[in-house]
Parts: C-alpha cells; sequence; structure tokens
C-alpha cells in the first residue's frame, strides 16, 4: 500500500475485534460533539443488512469495483476482512470530511488502523477497545443472534488474533462497563483536539 503525504489534519481511530463495542462508542463519541467529529463510512463489498443504508453506514460496491480502486490507490487502507469480503477506507472519504473543518471519526478493523497510523503518524489519535475476555466478546456476539455456528467461531478467533496487536494503539480502553469507556475515550479525544470538557 502506497505511502499518503504527511497530512496536517487529524484523524480519530477507534478500532477492535469484532462485539467489542467500538460501534457504540462511536456513536457516543458522534452525539456528543457533531461539530468537531464525522464518521468516516469505510466502502465494503458485502450485501448490506436490512436495515443498513448505502452512503450512511457503508459505500456498499461490487468485488470488481472495489479493486478498480485499489489499483487506482483511492484508498488509505484496505483488507479482505473475510474470505472474499474486502473493506477499506476511501481518501476521498477523509477529504470529504476535512472539507466540512471535521474530524474523521474511523471505527475499522485493527490491520487497517495499523496501515492509517503508519501513514499519518503524527495525526492520528488511536482508541483499542478491548472486551474484557474472549468469553464474554464470544457471549456478546451469541447474544446478537446475527452468527451462525461457524461465524461465531471464526470472529472468536479472529478478535484473540487481533487482541494481540492491541499495543500498537495509543490507548487501550477495557470495556467491562459502556459508561465507563465511553467517558474514557471521550476524554482521549477532548486531549487530542484541545477541547474544552
Amino acid at each position: 500500500m502506497s505511502e499518503s503525504p504527511a497530512s496536517p489534519h487529524k484523524i480519530i481511530i477507534i478500532t477492535a475485534p469484532s462485539g467489542a463495542g467500538k460501534t457504540s462508542i462511536t456513536r457516543y463519541l458522534l452525539e456528543k460533539y457533531p461539530g468537531k467529529l464525522a464518521f468516516s463510512v469505510s466502502a465494503a463489498t458485502r450485501n448490506p443488512r436490512s436495515y443498513e443504508k448505502d452512503g450512511v453506514d457503508y459505500y456498499f460496491i461490487g468485488l470488481e469495483n472495489f479493486k478498480q480502486k485499489i489499483q487506482h490507490n483511492e484508498f488509505v487502507e484496505w483488507e479482505m476482512v473475510y474470505e472474499g469480503k474486502y473493506y477499506g477506507t476511501l481518501k476521498s472519504e477523509l477529504e470529504r470530511i476535512w472539507s466540512t473543518g471535521k474530524t474523521p471519526l474511523l471505527d475499522i478493523e485493527v490491520k487497517g488502523a495499523i496501515h492509517i497510523q503508519a501513514q499519518y503518524p503524527d495525526s492520528t489519535l488511536s482508541l483499542f477497545i478491548e472486551p474484557p475476555s474472549v468469553d464474554e466478546l464470544r457471549r456478546r456476539l451469541e447474544m446478537r443472534g446475527t452468527e451462525t455456528v461457524e461465524s461465531l467461531l471464526a470472529r472468536v478467533n479472529k478478535a484473540s488474533y487481533e487482541i494481540s496487536f492491541k499495543h500498537h494503539f495509543d490507548r487501550i480502553i477495557v470495556n467491562d462497563d459502556l459508561n465507563k469507556a465511553c467517558r474514557e475515550a471521550e476524554a482521549a479525544v477532548i486531549s487530542f483536539l484541545g477541547l474544552s470538557c
């Protein structure tokens, strides 16, 4: 993946294994600071779920289109997260948010988060949301009711692997209490952006 030039703009990254609570924390921050933060919509090749909207939850694009964008260097980061399913952050999405005077808030996979940090080392804040335990993560995923036995096992195995990268990030927030985790994330964002409480 190619290097991006150093950017004067800031980026906030929330990353975690699936089910650790990064989406809940992302929503909390966006609701608290709508004038400062904007959600960076990722691109994905998977089909939308019934409640998802194109351009709001993800940019849902076909596999061939996604691969063309890779060839044209249109992504800041991308990866094949599950077999045949690609996700990525478009450069145009970051530019769109920066043009509004806001800071992009990225809710992305662990590998993608590491790639973005490498490209913007002086302008990112990265928060790793860690589940209290892998067993608790499994329980949360089971409670969602969206996983098959196979996909649950794949997600739990992937989560164990991703947790091994937690020390690559600026802050590790253990989400054993969602309200507390939200407040910890908020404190880090306030400090990073120089906001008053």
